[in-house]
């Protein structure tokens, strides 16, 4: 089976951006991924998934989180970066502008979110909920190679869709401290890090969110991301490139260390 170190997770449209792809049958424990393609980003050899698949038929909430994650670990991956389509709630945030989240909150509600149904359980740590290096990877990169405005760091918060959020929601979003709102991206995040593999977002401002604009529809979202896609690209492009061929120096791939279960033993006179 091919093998690559580095996978980007995106939205339909980005699977141009390779050339000499290739397309694999992966079968996991959680469902065969028959849309993973390899091929060449630049001079470097990566992974990418669609999320929605290579006709976008799969709506956020039916997506196979879990196969993804677990088929990119068994070709070997290590690092993933996370590409979405936002609607901003902080509205200092505009259409068009990057953001690379430090934090997210999770407002999903029928996905599996973990590998840990079962023992040994497993209580990940996400104090630092993205990976602290390929975040700033991403931001230097996002400063230099984007049109519009970026920011280096948000709060995203994630929703079950397929329909858009209502202005109540959003409001509500708004006082617990989310700056920009979508769809995909959890469990992304958290199945990454159970599968010790660094991962951060990349996220591009594609409308203001319910409430802050007279209406949402997917077509706006499609529009903004032509504009943006030749921005973004570069900008995957020269963070892949920066990647060295040893593991980042962070701490994802210790991510389980201390993360099981365990009773601690007393002894008779303690007790």
């Amino acid at each position: 089976m091919e093998k690559a170190k580095i996978a980007v997770i995106g939205g339909t449209g980005f699977e141009d951006m390779l050339s000499h792809a290739k397309q694999l049958r992966v079968k996991t424990p959680y469902g065969t991924v028959s849309s993973l393609l390899i091929g060449k980003l630049d001079a470097r050899k990566i992974a990418f998934i669609p999320r929605h698949g290579l006709n976008h038929s799969i709506p956020p909430h039916k997506i196979n989180y879990r196969a993804n994650l677990f088929a990119l670990c068994k070709i070997g991956v290590e690092c993933v970066i996370g590409t979405n389509a936002v609607g901003a709630i902080n509205t200092n945030f505009k259409p068009a502008d990057i953001v690379v989240p430090h934090d997210f909150v999770d407002f999903t509600r029928q996905r599996s979110l973990t590998f840990y149904d079962k023992a040994p359980v497993t209580h990940t740590d996400f104090s630092h909920p993205y990976c602290p290096e390929l975040r700033r990877l991403l931001i230097e990169n996002s400063r230099q190679h984007h049109y519009a405005k970026s920011w280096d760091k948000g709060v995203l918060v994630c929703t079950e869709g397929p329909r858009f959020e209502t202005p109540a929601e959003i409001e509500m979003f708004r006082r617990l401290g989310c700056d920009v709102v979508g769809m995909t991206g959890l469990p992304e995040a958290i199945l990454a890090r159970e599968l010790k593999m660094c991962y951060a977002a990349l996220c591009f401002v594609s409308n203001m969110a319910a409430g802050l604009q007279e209406k949402l529809t997917p077509l706006e979202v499609s529009l903004v991301f032509e504009k943006a896609a030749p921005s973004l690209i570069k900008i995957l492009t020269r963070t892949i490139a920066a990647i060295h061929e040893e593991r980042l120096n962070c701490s994802c791939a210790n991510a389980l260390k201390e993360a099981r279960f365990k009773r601690c033993s007393r002894s008779s006179s303690q007790l």
